[in-house]
């Protein structure tokens, strides 16, 4: 609970204010556009609950209820369930959709302790939710079934940790370790097995690490922020490969922020900065990007995090812009 006063250092890290740049798509006539389709956004209430009950307005009447979701969305995943679970220290909770029902449930630590900066999230095993927070320097658990919160491990203190993956193969648990630019590998206890890193600049080493993703093969992928590049590893933590550097034109990285791949192995950067989605081909290649410094359809303002289902809809955390908005990755478009 101390040196909470420098949370604001790391909400600086993950969200600097937007600039002008943008990157700029190839003039390769031969190149053959993906087909990236704006599918909506998620706001309000009324985004979700198209016929809200009598109860529900009812409710929202005594209670002060706003339409309005989100103050700050930061980092979202879907659930084996098909729900979504986004973190927003704006409130600071965390908020779980379920589009099919039409039902929206703002989450708050309520018994020991509250959320002071919820920043990554994760599904784990046995219907098991693990949040980073960042002010809290803490792993968090959230039982779906008993809807409670706990510490992963009350004697584990971390370095602003922020992205978060579990690893189901290893049964670990890949935290980001921001301020001390290292990645900590633990067992569902939360006990450390490993720690992978250190800072610098060679491979394997980092600055300000922030973002992590593994995707369907094992591979991690980690966004180290202040090197300006995305490392990436196999699971048993051995570094395989790092693209990007630092730069305001095509394939170059301002801001980068959450990291993601599709059914086919491309890579989605959310660059802050640029107000957009950089796709990369598997071996780092900048292949297209998508978005624009706005409030309107295919428009952010300082997005942060992204996810993408199985069925290639992706979802981005356009935080400024207090929403979510939908995509789809038509399969074809890119040609590697």
């Amino acid at each position: 609970m101390k040196n909470i006063l420098c949370v604001p250092f790391l909400i600086f890290l993950l969200l600097f204010l937007a600039g002008h740049g943008q990157p700029q798509t190839p003039t390769d006539d031969s190149f053959d556009y993906p087909r990236i389709v704006w599918k909506g956004q998620i706001s309000t209430r009324k985004d979700i609950i198209k016929n809200p009950s009598f109860f529900s307005r009812l409710k929202n009447l005594f209670t002060g209820g706003s339409d309005q979701i989100f103050v700050r969305p930061l980092s979202l995943m879907e659930d084996r369930e098909g729900k979504l679970w986004v973190t927003d220290p704006g409130h600071p909770c965390i908020v779980k959709i379920d589009t099919a029902a039409g039902d929206i449930t703002h989450l708050y630590a309520k018994d020991d302790f509250s959320f002071i900066s919820p920043v990554g999230i994760c599904e784990g095993p046995d219907s098991k939710i693990y949040i980073t927070d960042s002010g809290l320097n803490q792993i968090i658990v959230l039982d779906k079934r008993s809807k409670k919160f706990s510490f992963l491990n009350d004697s584990l203190k971390l370095s602003r940790p922020t992205g978060i993956v579990y690893l189901s193969n290893n049964k670990e648990i890949w935290v980001v370790e921001t301020t001390a630019h290292h990645i900590t590998v633990l067992d569902t206890n939360g006990q450390i097995i490993r720690i992978i890193g250190k800072r610098g600049l060679q491979k394997g080493e980092f600055n300000f690490p922030t973002f992590i993703h593994v995707d369907k093969n094992g591979i991690v992928y980690v966004v180290d922020s202040m090197n300006f590049r995305v490392q990436m590893f196999k699971r048993t933590g051995e570094w395989l490969s790092m693209f990007g550097e630092a730069g305001d034109a095509t394939g170059f990285l301002a801001r980068p922020k959450g990291i993601a791949t599709d059914s086919e192995g491309h890579i989605y950067l959310v660059d802050g900065l640029f107000n957009a989605v950089q796709l990369f081909s598997k071996d780092g290649k900048f292949l297209y990007y998508f978005g624009e410094n706005g409030h309107g359809e295919q428009q952010f303002w300082l997005p942060v995090g992204i996810f993408i289902d199985t069925e290639n809809k992706i979802f981005i955390a356009d935080s400024y812009n207090a929403r979510l908005q939908i995509f789809e990755f038509v399969q074809g478009g890119i040609r590697e």
